[in-house]
């Protein structure tokens, strides 16, 4: 069953590894040669990553013989898709000072319960961008204005 998860860094990478390698080769590239490229310590690490990758729709093997990996679809494709978790860095620090503003406004008065479900969604988003430091970094001052209600 094919899922089609947006691969991880690590898989992207071995993915563009793969794609590159058919495209100047012309046949894919052994697991030696994908563990050597994407400098992995193991054979045995690399066919962990294939199968994963396989198990998500990212790859395929065309038969069972070796140096029949392919990718799926092209890399170039996806990178120019927008994805809905992906900010440019002007914005995000724009976000992290407007929710910097909002706790300042929180924090110098009692803060409503609005006023802290939005300071929650803020956080929350945060941790949708993958802005994991900044989201953690709120997180105690949200804390203490919840003791404060």
């Amino acid at each position: 069953m094919n899922t089609k998860e947006r691969p991880t860094k690590k898989q992207y990478e071995l993915l563009k590894f793969i794609e590159t390698f058919v495209a100047e080769k012309g046949y894919g590239p052994s697991y030696r040669e994908i563990m050597s490229g994407c400098n992995y310590t193991s054979v045995s690490t690399v066919a962990l990553h294939v199968n994963n990758l396989i198990k998500r729709g990212h790859l395929r093997k065309k038969d069972r013989s070796a140096r029949s990996l392919e990718v799926v679809d092209s890399l170039d494709s996806d990178m120019h898709k927008i994805r809905s978790n992906q900010i440019k860095p002007s914005e995000e620090k724009w976000l992290i000072e407007h929710i910097e503003y909002r706790f300042a406004q929180a924090e110098s008065s009692r803060p409503s319960e609005a006023e802290l479900d939005g300071l929650y969604v803020l956080v929350g988003a945060l941790k949708v961008l993958e802005l994991e430091g900044a989201a953690n970094s709120f997180t105690p001052r949200l804390n203490k204005l919840k003791e404060r209600l």
